[in-house]
């Protein structure tokens, strides 16, 4: 049976751990060849041994330049093309209030979650404008939909990307390049459990978290997203760019936990409306 990414090839920022991870488990499960990028050399190349030889890693620290556009370099040589480039690399970055957030903290925070998207993309066009096809896929987050969600400078450069992704899809598309976006909500990654617990390591606290505010009462996982990257890296999303689609379990879209529909009669009455019969 055929995997949806058949014969694809695809560079992974951020791989080694995370979403990334998850993310080139199933391109590899659906069929594609992947390079794998990132910072964390023991864990890519762990990974990469343990995915076998349709994977190559490559230290890749998304702030330079060159060292991304060597990573779609070797997609190239090493397998040909490249199909899908998938922006993931991330931080948390500089957090506090606004009054009290250090520069130095901001400039390196966009230098990663913003200019590292902005090195993927154009690096990828480089290639795939020339193929006459491919998918450009970026993290984003709900903190790039909504305030509050996020430290100040993680927010903007989501929100960022966002705008970055419809605007580069626009110039694209005429090359049969489609650019979209994956807005994630809380996931059970090392990053999100530090950030909730202060304790990378402590995942099973986080999930428990994620657990109980979630409106589906379930946590969502890597593989959420990673699917979500698979359908958009897919021929199935053919028709789909400019487009950010949100992984959130209703997150950003219902307001409260649904207790309106549990209590319905209750809060019509307090509203002072008669149910008619």
């Amino acid at each position: 049976m055929r995997g949806r990414l058949d014969g694809k090839v695809a560079v992974i920022t951020g791989a080694a751990s995370g979403i990334g991870e998850g993310t080139a488990r199933r391109f590899v499960e659906e069929g594609a060849r992947v390079v794998l990028a990132d910072v964390q050399d023991d864990k890519g190349r762990t990974l990469c041994a343990e995915l076998g030889d349709r994977t190559r890693y490559v230290h890749c620290d998304v702030t330079d330049e060159s060292q991304v556009s060597d990573a779609v370099d070797t997609a190239v040589s090493e397998f040909g093309r490249l199909d899908i480039m998938f922006n993931n690399a991330g931080i948390v970055g500089a957090v506090g209030r606004i009054a009290e957030t250090s520069g130095d903290q901001w400039n390196r925070t966009v230098d990663i979650l913003l200019n590292g998207v902005f090195h993927g993309m154009k690096h990828a066009a480089r290639v795939m404008t020339t193929q006459n096809g491919g998918v450009i896929i970026s993290t984003s987050s709900t903190a790039g939909i909504m305030g509050g969600l996020g430290p100040h400078c993680y927010t903007a450069c989501k929100h960022a990307i966002i705008g970055l992704t419809k605007s580069v899809a626009s110039e694209l598309a005429r090359h049969g390049v489609r650019v979209n976006a994956i807005s994630p909500g809380n996931t059970v990654t090392a990053m999100t459990s530090a950030v909730m617990t202060g304790d990378a390591e402590a995942i099973d606290v986080a999930a428990s978290h994620i657990e109980k505010s979630s409106l589906l009462g379930i946590a969502g996982l890597p593989v959420d997203i990673a699917n979500a990257a698979v359908y958009l890296a897919s021929d199935e999303a053919r028709y789909v760019t400019g487009h950010t689609l949100v992984v959130d379990a209703g997150t950003t879209t219902v307001a409260g936990d649904g207790r309106f529909h549990r209590q319905e009669s209750a809060i019509l009455r307090e509203a002072g409306i008669r149910e008619k019969a």
